[in-house]
């Protein structure tokens, strides 16, 4: 019974991780430390998808599907969770891309909000500092 709940707290920090890979760059416009968070999180996630790397949140997930009697994960957690679940399996490509656009336009207004805040320019939404 603890494996098992343990196996799906994994999983749900998992879904976490994922979450923060898409937003963390925007995260750290608000909290720039988060920055070398969210850049360590998608070299990493750039490093699974590129090469076959697996990740230890699915080792781990794994270990305790194991210790719970369960099978393990028929293939890494995206195949399992998320493609063909949030969208379909033939879009996954094209989603990878998505999110290595979302978290470059993150990094950018990153620069430019840290550039305007050091030149003394404008930094909130209307324009005031």
């Amino acid at each position: 019974m603890v494996a098992r709940a343990l196996a799906e707290l994994v999983m749900v920090v998992h879904y976490g991780v994922l979450v923060f890979l898409v937003v963390g760059g925007f995260l750290a416009w608000l909290r720039p430390r988060v920055l070398y968070f969210h850049v360590a999180m998608a070299a990493w996630g750039l490093l699974v998808v590129v090469f076959p790397i697996a990740c230890p949140l699915t080792w781990l997930e794994n270990a305790f599907r194991d210790a719970a009697g369960q099978p393990p994960l028929p293939g890494g957690f995206i195949d399992t969770y998320i493609d063909g679940v949030l969208y379909p399996e033939s879009a996954a490509r094209p989603v990878q891309v998505l999110v290595a656009l979302v978290v470059v336009v993150s990094w950018v207004g990153y620069y430019l909000r840290r550039r305007n805040e050091r030149s003394g320019g404008p930094v909130g939404v209307t324009g005031r500092r």
